[in-house]
């Protein structure tokens, strides 16, 4: 079991603050993601050092930080920059009790303030598509990383749905730009219930097949095979064929990042970018606990 508490911390700068000069961004060199070198998300970030780190999520869709040694508190501080934290609806079991904006994830049973939430995320899926107002981000900081003889298991791997929307012969981008699919909350397979209050929550909403990246303007696909369940003006069966062979194309080999978490990890993606998926290759006694936060969004355009 890998966690912060085991990481080796020499060498890390004895400034209280972050400087821009000192930030690399180190591309992944797969399908999409960077990592981000010279930054300790326990000190204060000022503005220019944020507008690097903010440039390159928009630019990548996933970025991360290895080696972090953080509180709740440094995750809200560090997730309010980039807008308001949205309080998720996980978060009335799985909450922290004294940060309810964070909720944790994973298998870890024996906190009573926050049991993981086991299960989540296992199939592709952009965050909370099915709402309104989808999150602009999600956060997720590793406290524990489950290990089978020094293998680290329990990785996410990120699917870049704006290459994939560039990759489209111009046929399939004609037939599809302009229109609305149907997202409906009912039909995403879940780990367990979910109550009635939530279902009423999140009542079937239309958005973008394509949709218009809020900060850069780049377009990407919006569809999932699980949530997706019609496009408008197109009947069936030709639209359950559309939305399958999309739901497709955005997993193609050269488009994907996959993420071996290790404890100290802080990573965060965009939810207009790119999807992603949890991989459950892991069980008891092997431990996996991560802290979420998630950020609010605009209504997709």
């Amino acid at each position: 079991m890998l966690t912060p508490a085991t990481l080796n911390t020499a060498g890390q700068s004895g400034r209280n603050r972050n400087d821009a000069a000192d930030i690399r961004v180190v591309p992944t060199g797969r399908g999409t993601g960077a990592e981000i070198v010279g930054v300790d998300l326990a000190k204060p970030l000022d503005d220019a050092a944020f507008a690097v780190i903010e440039a390159a999520f928009d630019l990548h869709g996933v970025i991360y930080f290895r080696r972090q040694q953080i509180e709740p508190a440094d995750q809200i501080r560090f997730s309010e920059r980039f807008g308001p934290i949205e309080v998720n609806f996980n978060s009335d079991k799985h909450g922290l009790e004294e940060h309810p904006e964070i909720f944790a994830i994973g298998n870890v049973q024996d906190d009573p303030r926050a049991p993981g939430l086991r299960g989540v995320g296992q199939t592709w899926h952009s965050d909370m598509c099915y709402a309104a107002h989808p999150p602009r981000a999600t956060m997720l900081y590793a406290i524990e990383v489950p290990e089978l003889h020094g293998l680290a298991t329990g990785d996410t791997s990120f699917a870049n749905a704006a290459l994939a929307y560039e990759a489209l012969p111009e046929p399939m981008r004609a037939r599809i730009d302009g229109r609305l699919a149907t997202f409906d909350f009912t039909r995403r397979k879940r780990s367990r219930p979910v109550s009635a209050e939530t279902v009423a929550r999140y009542p079937p909403v239309q958005h973008p097949v394509v949709r218009t990246h809020p900060q850069t303007g780049r377009k990407s696909l919006y569809v999932m095979g699980d949530d997706c369940v019609a496009i408008e003006g197109v009947d069936e069966p030709e639209a359950s064929q559309l939305i399958a062979a999309l739901a497709s194309h955005v997993l193609r080999p050269e488009f994907i990042y996959r993420h071996q978490w290790r404890a100290g990890d802080l990573l965060m993606w965009d939810n207009c970018t790119v999807q992603h998926k949890a991989l459950g290759d892991y069980a008891a006694p092997q431990r996996r606990l991560l802290h979420r936060a998630t950020i609010a969004g605009a209504p997709p355009a």
